[in-house]
C-alpha cells in the first residue's frame, strides 16, 4: 500500500470523527510493517512527519570553558560501564588541556546522584585515580550546573529551530557550547555557591 493510500484511509478516519491515536492504531492493524510512521494529523489530513529525536550529552566543565563534551548514540543506555568509559576519557582530557590542575590534581569532579554515578565500579577508578569527588545531595537536581546553566542556554539557543536530522542537531549544539562565555562560566559556580 503507497503512503498515498494510506493518506486516502487518514482522510477518512478524520471524516468519521476518529482521534489521530485511533487512525494510527487502524493503520497498524491494515497495514502492519507497512504503517506510516506517526504522523501529524489534522482536519485537513497530513500535515507532515513529525519525528522528535532525543540527543542525550555529558558535559564536563570548569570555571571558565567546556572541558569535554559527549553526545551519548542513539539508543546506547548510560550504564556504569558506559560512564566508566566516558571518565576515562575525560581524565585524559583534563591532563591533555588542563595540565597544570593535573600535575597538581587540582580539580573535582561533581556529577549526578544517577546510578552509574553512585557504581561501586565508578567509585573505585575515580579512588584509584585520586580524583575528587563531591557528593551530589538526592533529590537536589537545582544543584547540577549543567542543569541551571548549560542547559537552558542550550535549550534557548536551539528551541524552536527545525533540524533535519540528529546530526544537524549535534552540530548547532556543539557550536553552542563553543559559544558559551568565561564569565557565564564563573557566575554558575557562584549560583553553585548560593542554592
Amino acid at each position: 500500500m503507497t503512503p498515498l493510500e494510506q493518506g486516502a484511509n487518514i482522510k477518512f478516519c478524520v471524516l468519521i470523527k476518529k482521534s489521530p491515536s485511533e487512525t494510527l492504531e487502524l493503520l497498524k492493524k491494515a497495514y502492519r510493517n507497512d504503517a506510516m510512521k506517526k504522523k501529524w494529523l489534522c482536519t485537513s489530513g497530513i500535515i507532515g512527519k513529525r519525528e522528535r529525536g532525543k540527543v542525550m550529552v555529558e558535559i564536563f566543565f570548569n570555571y571558565d570553558s567546556v572541558i569535554q563534551y559527549e553526545f551519548i548514540p542513539e539508543g546506547q543506555t548510560v550504564n556504569k560501564e558506559f560512564y566508566l568509559e566516558i571518565l576515562k576519557r575525560l581524565r585524559d582530557v583534563v591532563r591533555r588541556k588542563r595540565p597544570e590542575k593535573w600535575a597538581t590534581n587540582d580539580w573535582f569532579l561533581l556529577h549526578y546522584n544517577a546510578p552509574p554515578d553512585r557504581a561501586l565500579m565508578v567509585k573505585k577508578y575515580l579512588a584509584r585515580h585520586s580524583v575528587i569527588t563531591l557528593e551530589h545531595p538526592p533529590y537536589s537536581h537545582d544543584l547540577a550546573p549543567s542543569d541551571f546553566y548549560v542547559f537552558p542556554r542550550l535549550k534557548m539557543k536551539l528551541e524552536g529551530h527545525r533540524f533535519v536530522d540528529l546530526d544537524e542537531v549535534i552540530e548547532n549544539a556543539m557550536k553552542q557550547l563553543k559559544d558559551l562565555s568565561k564569565n557565564g562560566f564563573q557566575d554558575c559556580f557562584e549560583q553553585l555557591y548560593e542554592r
